[in-house]
């Protein structure tokens, strides 16, 4: 898909700015028959869960006469990480050409998330009608691809001895990339800045994606047209040419390439006209712009932790005021923050065994104050088997510890960080660590957390803090580094900000998913920053 870019000053192209997209193959089996003298013409639309109501995203064409069909058209969506995406694929036997749905025979549907297509790729499922019962021996086949030409081009532009256009002074040269579209017409793909008052102008280095530009196809013939801006719109032209990004990779920083500017019409009229002016490649490069989909799909595995605060500042957890007490539900805060979050991330792990640690505790039998304790008193083996094992383990170590203190986290920040600082050694990007903290109050070592923390932004590693209760977490605020760079008190600066901090009295009211969002949203820039930073690759990637 082409897009324009109006004259603005263009941010880097990179996974803050782009969504992976993901495209849905749909065909269909054995499909009820609702045509009376031919078979059913039938044609799928998807529909995705938007705040509870089904909101239609999108139809394919209508496959005439056939049973079978496998549609041509394809669904593109954006692939959320931290969302569960709720998907219906639901087939109708078109009758006329209306597009009111009710208008069709209905021929069954089926529902799923988008992560369960994503890491399935490819699903075979029975088609349900409204009643729940199967629609016939229907049967969907769902296949699922990233669009995952993730090459980008940076082009370094020039011009020397345009045409001077305007009657006073020079030109407002700009340049505009097109390519062919389906439909054989120039489709505007780029519009560089306008440089004033020049006939040589030097336009800034610009990124776009490679599909946009050529759909990817490195021989395609691309045109470029160079203007003099006008205010009112009525720019003039200067002159064009056409290449090929295969063209324009020839120029390299010593040897640029040069091509001319040429105006059709005054090359008819003038017999001795050469040109309007050269346009200069000064530099062309692609390369891979990796997305968090690139790196999971790569065989990235996401380590997951737990550090749960026992503190006394919870409460009795027999007391119905604790933060730690279970309700009649069966929950508390505690365990809706372990579910939020670790309810996405599991998916992303493939043994699902993750450890989950304790702090500000005493511990049997001799009640010494513990900051980093296995919550299944298994020191050597502090694993819980999915979220389900880490909730069960929690459950259970309650009436066997005493609350105490003081609320201590870099113990466990420090923990983690010894085995995210193991996988630094390793050449790919094949482990990247989470640890969530969920914790009721203020951190009693904020100098040795605030240097752990530091430490730990130089390696694979994210910390989530969940903030329970009513206190004030002003120190969390702190250290989740959105408006100011963290300092360590040696003055060291954090490379990047790896805290991502929520108090989860913002979410008591709101539906659970919007926890995980807020949690997670950062998580995959994170990944992608620190694996781009220490130029790792995905583990089965191309060269560009």
């Amino acid at each position: 898909m082409a897009y324009t870019v109006t004259p603005m000053p263009a941010g880097p192209v990179g996974s803050q700015y782009c969504v992976c997209k993901v495209e849905l193959s749909v065909c269909g089996q054995n499909l009820l028959d609702r045509d009376v003298t031919s078979k059913s013409d039938p044609f799928c639309v998807l529909f995705m869960e938007v705040n509870g109501k089904w909101m239609e995203l999108d139809r394919t064409e209508t496959a005439v006469n056939n049973l079978n069909p496998a549609f041509a058209k394809k669904f593109i969506i954006d692939y959320h990480f931290e969302e569960v995406q709720k998907l219906k694929f639901a087939l109708f036997d078109q009758d006329k050409s209306s597009m009111q749905l009710y208008e069709h025979d209905f021929l069954g549907e089926f529902s799923c998330t988008l992560g369960m297509i994503v890491s399935s790729k490819k699903i075979t499922r029975t088609l349900l009608l409204g009643n729940g019962k199967p629609a016939g021996k229907g049967m969907i086949t769902i296949a699922a691809q990233e669009l995952s030409d993730n090459r980008v081009i940076t082009l370094s532009m020039a011009g020397r001895k345009l045409d001077k256009k305007d009657l006073f002074g020079k030109s407002d040269p700009f340049l505009e990339f097109y390519k062919p579209g389906d439909d054989g017409k120039w489709m505007l793909v780029h519009r560089t800045e306008v440089i004033k008052y020049t006939l040589d102008p030097v336009w800034k280095p610009f990124t776009v994606p490679l599909v946009s530009l050529c759909d990817g196809d490195v021989e395609k013939l691309i045109k470029v047209m160079c203007y003099d801006y006008d205010s009112d719109g009525g720019h003039d032209f200067i002159g064009e040419f056409q290449t090929s990004v295969a063209r324009m990779c020839e120029a390299q920083d010593a040897f640029p390439l040069e091509l001319e500017c040429i105006n059709p019409k005054k090359q008819k009229k003038k017999k001795n006209y050469k040109n309007s002016g050269i346009i200069i490649v000064k530099s062309c490069k692609v390369t891979r712009d990796f997305s968090f989909l690139d790196y999971i799909l790569g065989g990235c595995q996401l380590m997951f932790t737990v550090g749960i605060d026992f503190t006394a500042s919870n409460g009795n957890p027999r007391d119905p005021s604790s933060l730690h007490y279970i309700n009649p539900m069966g929950t508390n805060e505690y365990l809706s923050a372990i579910w939020a979050v670790g309810q996405i991330i599991q998916d992303y792990d493939s043994d699902k065994m993750f450890p989950a640690l304790g702090f500000g505790a005493q511990l049997p039998p001799d009640w010494k104050v513990s900051h980093e304790f296995a919550i299944n008193f298994n020191p050597t083996n502090p694993f819980c088997s999915g979220v389900e094992g880490i909730v069960q383990a929690y459950s259970a170590c309650l009436p066997h510890i005493r609350f105490y203190g003081p609320t201590n986290f870099s113990p466990i920040v420090n923990h983690v960080a010894r085995f995210a600082a193991q996988a630094t050694q390793q050449e790919a990007a094949s482990q990247y660590f989470i640890l969530l903290i969920i914790t009721d109050g203020v951190i009693s070592d904020m100098d040795e957390t605030r240097h752990a923390v530091v430490q730990a932004s130089k390696l694979p590693m994210s910390i989530i803090i969940v903030g329970v209760g009513n206190a004030d977490f002003a120190a969390m605020e702190f250290l989740d580094g959105d408006s100011r760079v963290l300092r360590s008190y040696t003055g060291e600066e954090a490379v990047r900000d790896i805290v991502q901090f929520v108090p989860f009295r913002d979410f008591r009211n709101a539906p659970k998913e919007t926890l995980a969002k807020a949690v997670l949203a950062e998580l995959p820039q994170q990944v992608v920053q620190y694996f781009k930073h220490q130029n790792l690759p995905p583990i089965n990637s191309e060269p560009a």
